[in-house]
């Protein structure tokens, strides 16, 4: 699992109380606002350069190609029409609403090489530019990230933490979740609130967040 970066920008600000600044001079008022909109100048720069160089959530990282996705799916995922157009259609319809009224869930099951885990990585590869890469896209695989039945109740908490960490970094992040009939019973119960008709779970806004299932 990838870790959480924090990008942090610490601005030093001073402080003026209403009534102090009633009795400025007309030139300390002038530094200060030009002072004010200097160190917002700053903040949008840093914030330009950063996202210039390391991805961050916004359109340059974070895409919407449906056309390639559906182009990619059709060559490359043969015989599985309907389920290439109900993909597409779901997820152009979540994305493009400006307020989705529940996160957008995608399930796909079948036998092995089947290629569940394909169409997963194309939604990926269209979706975000670094693709399965992006620090945005999280995959789980439950023989691996969760091999242990008798600590179950860590994995909820671990789980809980991470969603919320990284849905609060980027509300259009993607969490893939392999094998899940293999995950220990209970566990998907702690992903479910995440999916319901919610505004919000504890601050947090996950309605436009992906959640797909592989099994």
């Amino acid at each position: 699992m990838k870790p959480i970066h924090y990008f942090n920008v610490y601005l030093l600000l001073q402080v003026v109380s209403l009534s102090s600044v009633v009795s400025l001079e007309p030139v300390t008022t002038g530094i200060a606002v030009v002072t004010a909109v200097a160190a917002s100048t700053l903040v949008a720069t840093h914030k330009f350069l950063t996202c210039k160089f390391y991805e961050c959530c916004n359109e340059g990282w974070v895409k919407s190609n449906f056309t390639g996705m559906k182009e990619t799916l059709i060559r490359k995922l043969h015989g599985q029409h309907l389920v290439i157009d109900v993909t597409i259609k779901s997820l152009k319809a979540h994305l493009k609403s400006r307020q989705p009224e529940k996160a957008m869930v995608l399930s796909f099951h079948g036998w092995t090489g089947g290629g569940k885990n394909f169409v997963s990585r194309i939604i990926a590869d269209h979706l975000f530019v670094k693709g399965m890469e992006s620090e945005f896209v999280h995959l789980f695989v439950a023989t691996l990230h969760f091999p242990h039945e008798s600590k179950i109740e860590t994995y909820k908490d671990q789980l809980r933490e991470w969603i919320k960490g990284n849905v609060t970094l980027c509300a259009k992040s993607m969490f893939i979740f392999d094998e899940i009939d293999k995950m220990p019973h209970g566990l998907i119960d702690t992903i479910k609130p995440y999916l319901d008709y919610y505004q919000e779970i504890n601050g947090v806004d996950y309605r436009r967040t992906i959640f797909i299932f592989l099994g």
